[in-house]
């Protein structure tokens, strides 16, 4: 990648970050996921390699192949239930 697609900022650099899977209301959440982030805008891109990776373990681990490092409890609210400040 010569450019950051969103900002045209030619400064990127590889990071280690967070990324969410969703597929059909189930999530994965993958911590120190190797990307690359432009340094002006912030903007993170994944190699497809890494990606497929995710979507292999997901299924793995909804599909009872493989039991995950760590579970957490995410509150949920949906925007209309909020009360305004």
């Amino acid at each position: 990648m010569q450019s950051c697609h969103f900002c045209g900022n030619k400064n990127l650099k590889n990071v280690e970050t967070e990324y969410i899977y969703k597929h059909d209301g189930k999530f994965l959440f993958v911590e120190n996921v190797p990307a690359t982030q432009c340094t002006f805008c912030g903007e993170k891109y994944f190699e497809a390699k890494i990606l497929k990776q995710i979507e292999k373990e997901f299924f793995s681990i909804y599909n009872g192949e493989k039991k995950v490092h760590k579970e957490i409890i995410v509150p949920t609210e949906t925007f209309t239930e909020m009360a305004y400040a």
